[in-house]
């Protein structure tokens, strides 16, 4: 029963949690060309018109036009993924508190290591990265930059720093489950 739970628990990370993280790492910068396009189209912003330097090469679209269209719908899908990822990966903790007790290491210290880290990663994403996507798609459906047009940039700014730190908390409980100091395996 062991190994079942062992096996689901990693399928279930590998397949929930990588793509939250693939898609938050990707918003940011989905967002710097939303904010751009969005931007453009304001009028006194001082950029209508002009192409963004984060633009594909060779796209020539103008604001309001296929090209500005595609990078909001780009954020939207980014962002249910990670919201709908994020709601199939409470597996994972789930199915590592069954194989921790069919292991018998519920109070080995790199297990409690990890859950505090696995819920420090979900409060970083349920309480700081999944709102400001949702701050970020609303400003840019209410075509509103922020106040001035660098808004668009802190903001993304800001998520790609969250999610570095989402990131790096998975890569280290990630780490330890597979070092587990103190295993018998010699692995």
């Amino acid at each position: 029963m062991t190994k079942f739970f062992l096996s689901l628990h990693v399928l279930a990370a590998v397949l929930a949690i990588g793509p939250v993280t693939v898609a938050a790492s990707m918003f940011p910068a989905a967002l710097r060309r939303a904010t751009a396009a969005t931007v453009a189209r304001i009028p006194g912003t001082g950029k209508a018109g002009a192409p963004s330097d984060l633009s594909v090469p060779g796209d020539v679209s103008a604001p309001g036009e296929p090209g500005d269209r595609d990078a909001l719908a780009d954020l939207r899908m980014l962002h249910r993924v990670c919201r709908v990822y994020a709601a199939v990966g409470t597996a994972v903790p789930v199915l590592g508190f069954a194989t921790a007790s069919s292991l018998g290491v519920l109070g080995s210290g790199w297990l409690i290591v990890s859950i505090v880290l696995t819920t420090a990663a979900a409060g970083v994403l349920a309480l700081l990265i999944l709102p400001a996507q949702d701050a970020a798609l609303a400003a840019l459906q209410d075509q509103d930059p922020g106040p001035g047009p660098d808004a668009g940039a802190r903001s993304a700014a800001r998520l790609a720093m969250l999610t570095g730190i989402f990131n790096l908390l998975w890569a280290t409980v990630t780490v330890l489950m597979v070092i587990r100091p103190g295993s018998t395996t010699g692995a």
